[in-house]
C-alpha cells in the first residue's frame, strides 16, 4: 500500500514539474559534473536512510536525470547511481527498508549498521564515479520549468512528513495518493500485477519458513560471509521481500550479515527488490535509457565490493 501511494503522489509530483523543477534548480549551482553526482547520490543516501529506499527511487530518480540533463552532463552515472545507493543506503535503520524490519524488528538498526552504512555508501559513491564517469552532452534546450505548486507538490510534503512521523505510514501515505489522484487526475501505472505477486510469494515463504527449519539451518550453520553471500543470493532469485521473509521466521545466527546479503544483493539483478521495479519504471517515464543488463554488469562488480566493505566495517 505505501508503494502504491508513493507511485499515485509521484504521478501527481511529475504533473505539476516537481522533479523537472529540482533537477533544473541542482544544475543552476554550477558543480563540476563529478561533485554535483557525489551531492546528489549523498541526497539519495539521506532520503533512503530517513525514509525508505521506495521513497527515495520514486522520487529522487527523475530529480537526477533532470538534474543530469540540464546541467550538460550524461545522464547514465546519474541514473544508474540513483538505484544502487537507494539499494546500498538502505542498511542504516529498520525503517529504511522493510526487509530491516523483518530481520531486527523496530529496534536496533541504527547503531548495529551505522558503519556497515557508510562503508557501503561511501564504496558506492566512488563505483558510480569511477566506472560511470560523468561526460560533457549538450545541455538539455529549452526554457526554465517552473514549478506550480499544486496538489503534487502538497503529497509529497505530506508524504514525506507521514513516513517520518509514523511508524506505519502506508494506510495514509495510500489515503494522501488516492487524493492526489483525484484532485489531479493523473494515474500512474502501478504495476499491480508485480506487486501482488511479491505480497503472495512472501506469504508462501513465510508460512513454509514456519514449517520448515531449513533455511535457518543452513544460516546457523554458516558463517557471516557465506550467510551475505547466501542472501544476496536469495535476494536475486526470490526477491529481497520474500527472501527475508523464509530466513527471519527463526531468530537468524548472523542477522547483520543477513541484512547486508538482503539489502546490498538486489544491486546484482533488477529482481532483486521493489526498488529496482520502480527504478525502471520511473526510468522509462523519462525516456532514460535504462537497461536490465548493464545494471547487473555492473552490479557483478558493485555488490561483492560494497559486501565485503560493510562486512569488514561492522
Amino acid at each position: 500500500m505505501l508503494v502504491v501511494g508513493l507511485l499515485m503522489i509521484g504521478a501527481a509530483a511529475a504533473a505539476d514539474g516537481l522533479f523537472e523543477a529540482a533537477g533544473a534548480g541542482v544544475a543552476r549551482i554550477g558543480l563540476p559534473p563529478r561533485a554535483l553526482l557525489l551531492a546528489l547520490l549523498g541526497l539519495v543516501a539521506l532520503v533512503t536512510a530517513v525514509l525508505n529506499l521506495d521513497t527515495a527511487v520514486v522520487f529522487m530518480t527523475p530529480v537526477l536525470v533532470h538534474a543530469a540533463r540540464r546541467c550538460g552532463t550524461s545522464e547514465r552515472p546519474f541514473l544508474y547511481g540513483s538505484v544502487f545507493m537507494a539499494n546500498s543506503a538502505s542498511l542504516l535503520l529498520p525503517g529504511s527498508n522493510l526487509t530491516n524490519l523483518l530481520v531486527l524488528g523496530g529496534a536496533g538498526g541504527g547503531q548495529t549498521m551505522l558503519r556497515a552504512w557508510i562503508a557501503s555508501c561511501l564504496l558506492t559513491a566512488a563505483f558510480v564515479v569511477v566506472a560511470l564517469r560523468p561526460q560533457a552532452r549538450p545541455p538539455e534546450a529549452g526554457t526554465t520549468p517552473r514549478l506550480h505548486f499544486g496538489v503534487g507538490v502538497v503529497a509529497v510534503a505530506a508524504a514525506a512528513a507521514l513516513v517520518v512521523a509514523l511508524r506505519e505510514p502506508a494506510l495514509p501515505v495510500l489515503a494522501v495518493g488516492l487524493c492526489a489522484t483525484a484532485v489531479r487526475r493523473e494515474l500512474p501505472h502501478v504495476g499491480a500485477p508485480t506487486l501482488a505477486a511479491l505480497f503472495g510469494l512472501a506469504v508462501c515463504l513465510g508460512a513454509l519458513a514456519r514449517a520448515w527449519h531449513g533455511p535457518a539451518a543452513l544460516l546457523a550453520a554458516s558463517g557471516t560471509w557465506t550467510t551475505a553471500a547466501t542472501s544476496a543470493a536469495a535476494s536475486v532469485l526470490l526477491n529481497n521481500l520474500p527472501a527475508a521473509v523464509l530466513f527471519s521466521a527463526q531468530p537468524p545466527a548472523h542477522p547483520s550479515a543477513l541484512l547486508v546479503g538482503l539489502d546490498l544483493g538486489p544491486n546484482l539483478a533488477v529482481t532483486g527488490s521493489l526498488s529496482a521495479f520502480l527504478w525502471l519504471r520511473a526510468a522509462r517515464a523519462l525516456g532514460a535509457d535504462a537497461s536490465v543488463a548493464t545494471y547487473s554488469r555492473l552490479g557483478l562488480l558493485l555488490v561483492p565490493l560494497t559486501i565485503a566493505g560493510a562486512l569488514c566495517a561492522s
